[in-house]
């Protein structure tokens, strides 16, 4: 870091009063009008706080941050100076207004502009830390007022390197106490409002549940918990839950813990952001198991309970062997009938609405494709799908592809399904639920590649399709390594770097990029290009080689499908040496 604000922010100033004033204003201004010398600020951290009345994020911040401000403001040298970027001075005054803190006044769209250039804001809500001289503190105070709120004044890199390495030391002597107790707070609550002591789950197996009430995947694997913890129960197994909530509504948690069968931390509990990042929170719904010892066993099961129930409690490495035995072996077995039947279940819909069995389908290469019409990427993929299945169709009659939906209603279904010339499983068929779990579909479109025997060929066979079109059939590994085989002798002759006029800044690099767009035909191009990754910058080989291209200085391939000087012949996507 710089030692001045010239320094730091590139400007011609020596101190904050240089950095925050005008040559028309020396002062500050708080919500009632009243003006502050920004001389009084010397001595101060101060916190510039660009944010703005429409921007729903900066709204969500702005409380957090008033808490961290009342209670540091009377205790420590501590002021916040808000940048606003609203475009209205109404707006700016009902947003100021909620606020304790200082503001550049709104009628200085000058300085406001300059301080955003300076510190290179490019998204709100932003919170730059500041010394009183414009040094530069911390550039990522909304990220730290988050995680750490007043526990990390002043801010420096120095409390920064002492707070993660307390964090580190917490984790490796961490204890079912150290996670659960807080000075003011040694009990969990049931769902009935009392007081559970902390002390009475010590020596159990514990899964602390991160969930938000209202977040929809939470909403889905909590019916599965629920069975899972009663099953366990009723098993005398020695085994609690604890909810640590992110829920921002009291009714909302309220509504939701009441009906559920384990304990919680008490509503808006301030240690649940501090554990969320203890166990180093990445997903939702997350179980992070502890065992008896209060130790981490696993950071997250909820996709082992979802998948397997009870069979993978206790949740240990031996557990989780045994479970990847069990799936091995179910792999094996896997055929087309024991994906696609059940009980009556034993067929799909032809697009006639016939009902076409699933043993007329044993012995084909099968593509199953989840899919919905709310979704903009499925729509977008889908016109690509139906002309490489009419392709692979044209070469192959022992290939089929299934629609499965995740529309909402049956009229959305009947409408996407519409424009689609292959099979599907009915709109609401179950089938849909174990098939989502054995591919594990975590997002749409997915498409997953079954061999002639069921077995499973590949779940990424999007990317595939995407990349190769039909040439990626059957999507084997086999045919990959043909595939991957034939680009690198498509380019080994290929010059490796070109120049080019449409970018001169740098030279040009042939790459592998599975897909990406031509910045000089704008169309589609996969697997090589002539790239720049500092400019993200890529031409396909037919357009980089010809007469605008310089490789090496000199003239390289001509247009249309001529010899060029050097001996390069262009035809269609491909230029090779004549």
């Amino acid at each position: 870091m710089a030692d001045t604000s010239k320094e730091v922010n590139g400007i011609d100033a020596k101190d904050l009063h240089s950095l925050l004033s005008s040559p028309a204003r020396d002062f500050l201004v708080r919500n009632d009008g009243e003006q502050v010398k920004i001389d009084s600020l010397i001595g101060k951290k101060i916190g510039l706080y660009f944010s703005a009345a429409w921007c729903g994020p900066c709204q969500r911040f702005t409380p957090q941050l008033v808490e961290v401000y009342n209670e540091l403001s009377s205790k420590v040298g501590f002021e916040i100076v808000f940048v606003s970027g609203d475009e209205d001075e109404e707006s700016f005054g009902d947003y100021f207004s909620k606020m304790p803190w200082l503001a550049v006044p709104f009628t200085d769209s000058e300085t406001r502009d300059r301080l955003d250039e300076l510190f290179k804001v490019r998204g709100i809500p932003n919170l730059v830390m500041v010394d009183d001289h414009g040094k530069l503190v911390n550039e990522n105070g909304v990220g730290v007022i988050r995680s750490y709120g007043a526990d990390a004044y002043p801010f420096t890199p120095e409390k920064m390197k002492e707070i993660k390495e307390e964090e580190d030391r917490a984790r490796r002597e961490q204890t079912l106490r150290s996670v659960l107790v807080t000075p003011s707070r040694d009990f969990v609550i049931s769902p009935d409002g009392n007081k559970v002591p902390v002390s009475e789950l010590e020596g159990k197996t514990i899964g602390l549940l991160f969930s938000v009430a209202s977040y929809r995947k939470c909403t889905e694997f909590t019916p599965k918990l629920v069975e899972f913890y009663t099953k366990l129960k009723e098993n005398k197994e020695d085994f609690e839950i604890v909810l640590i909530s992110l829920e921002d509504d009291e009714e909302s948690f309220n509504q939701e813990f009441k009906t559920k069968p384990w304990l919680s931390l008490p509503f808006n509990d301030k240690s649940a952001s501090k554990l969320a990042r203890h166990f180093m929170l990445a997903t939702l719904p997350t179980l992070v198991i502890l065992g008896p010892d209060g130790k981490t066993r696993h950071s997250n099961v909820a996709e082992a309970i979802d998948d397997y129930g009870v069979l993978a409690y206790p949740f240990t490495p031996e557990k989780f062997e045994e479970l990847k035995e069990i799936e091995k072996a179910k792999l094996e077995a896997q055929t087309l009938e024991s994906l696609l039947v059940s009980g009556d279940l034993n067929y799909v819909l032809g697009k006639d609405g016939a009902k076409v069995l699933i043993s007329d389908l044993v012995g084909k290469n099968i593509l199953i494709y989840f899919s919905a019409h709310w979704c903009p990427p499925c729509r977008a993929f889908t016109p690509k799908l139906v002309e490489v299945y009419k392709q692979i169709k044209e070469r192959d009659e022992a290939f089929e592809l299934i629609f499965i939906s995740s529309d909402r209603d049956q009229e959305s279904f009947d409408e996407y399904y519409s424009q689609m010339p292959w099979l599907a499983l009915p709109f609401g068929d179950p089938r849909k639920t174990s098939l989502a779990r054995t591919f594990k579909v975590g997002g749409i479109p997915m498409l997953a590649a079954l061999g002639p025997t069921g077995k499973t060929v590949t779940k990424e066979a999007r990317d595939l399709v995407v990349a190769h079109g039909a040439e990626a059939y059957p999507f084997t590994e086999e045919r990959l390594k043909e595939i991957e085989a034939k680009y690198d002798d498509m380019a080994k002759e290929w010059p490796k770097k070109v120049k080019h006029v449409l970018h001169e800044e740098h030279e040009l690099e042939l790459t592998r990029v599975q897909v990406y767009t031509c910045d000089k035909c704008e169309e589609e191009g996969t697997i090589w290009s002539y790239h720049c990754d500092e400019c993200d910058f890529d031409l396909h080989a037919k357009c980089a080689l010809k007469e605008e291209t310089k490789a090496n200085g000199d003239e390289a391939v001509k247009e249309g499908g001529s010899e060029s000087t050097d001996g390069w012949v262009c035809d269609g996507n491909v230029c090779t040496k004549a």
